[in-house]
């Protein structure tokens, strides 16, 4: 929806704040909606300094990820984004002295090198907008950094609530400068982008509540599946073998990622 939002499909292109308006006020009418169901789960006062600089990196990383699947394949913007726990893990190390061994740090050299084939470097097969893709993971991975930090201090509903609160206070006072008059159907996508957006982050949660995350995140690279099926019914795209190596060597390392956490988290519970 975001891609056809940012081409001529449904009208003239939006400009990609507008997409992230529609992705915040329309998720965050879904949120309300389950406010008198989930009004005990507010159980906690707000950490607003890490849930303003967490909103911030979130909705600048869509907005850079909205503009890139205008320019590119959605399963090549897809297959970058995964680089977003790569770049959580490099700044955890910074940020929360955390330790990554070697295993994690081959991962993410892995997972680096195919993010570079998907830039295809060189003089005649460059993409500058693929760049657009790779800063959105650079910056959602730093988001990841504060969403762990707010992990267990405040309930999931709450930090989904705040979130998306802020970050569409933030988002209508910019889109403010770009606003041009949506179409009956991109009005239709824009709210189905924001719907869509907060039931995968409500499922996101409530997964990870029920397993661990090495088991959930394996689950979540079927996403480029799922790219490259509505970039062929919809786009009429098919995947390159630039495309495809790209994606397969991320997606390496991510494998090797999660595996490795699968291994080292039941060794350090039984210690517990």
């Amino acid at each position: 929806m975001a891609k056809t939002l940012g081409t001529d499909m449904l009208g003239p292109k939006l400009h990609p704040l507008q997409i992230t308006f529609g992705r915040f006020a329309f998720a965050w009418l879904v949120l309300v909606a389950f406010l008198p169901f989930l009004f005990s789960h507010l159980n906690t006062r707000p950490n607003m300094g890490l849930h303003i600089a967490r909103t911030t990196c979130g909705a600048g990383g869509v907005t850079l990820m909205f503009a890139a699947v205008a320019f590119i394949p959605l399963a090549d913007a897809t297959a970058i984004s995964f680089l977003n726990p790569v770049f959580g893990m490099i700044f955890a190390f910074f940020f929360l002295r955390e330790r990554v061994g070697p295993w994690r740090w081959t991962a993410a050299v892995i997972a680096l090198f195919g993010a570079m084939i998907l830039l295809r470097p060189g003089p005649d097969t460059f993409r500058p907008e693929a760049l657009l893709a790779l800063g959105a993971a650079l910056i959602l991975g730093f988001e990841l950094i504060f969403i762990k930090k707010l992990s267990g201090r405040e309930t999931p509903y709450q930090i989904l609530l705040t979130n998306n609160s802020i970050g569409l206070c933030m988002v209508t006072v910019a889109v403010l400068f770009v606003w041009q008059a949506p179409t009956a159907q991109q009005w239709l996508a824009l709210a189905g982008v924001g719907v869509l957006m907060a039931c995968a982050q409500g499922c996101f949660v409530n997964a990870m509540r029920r397993a661990d995350a090495s088991f959930i995140v394996v689950f979540s690279y079927a996403t480029l599946v799922f790219a490259a099926l509505y970039d062929a019914v919809l786009f009429d795209v098919f995947p390159d073998w630039v495309s495809i190596l790209g994606a397969a060597t991320i997606l390496s390392g991510a494998f090797l990622m999660a595996w490795r956490e699968g291994r080292v988290r039941p060794s350090a519970d039984s210690r517990a």
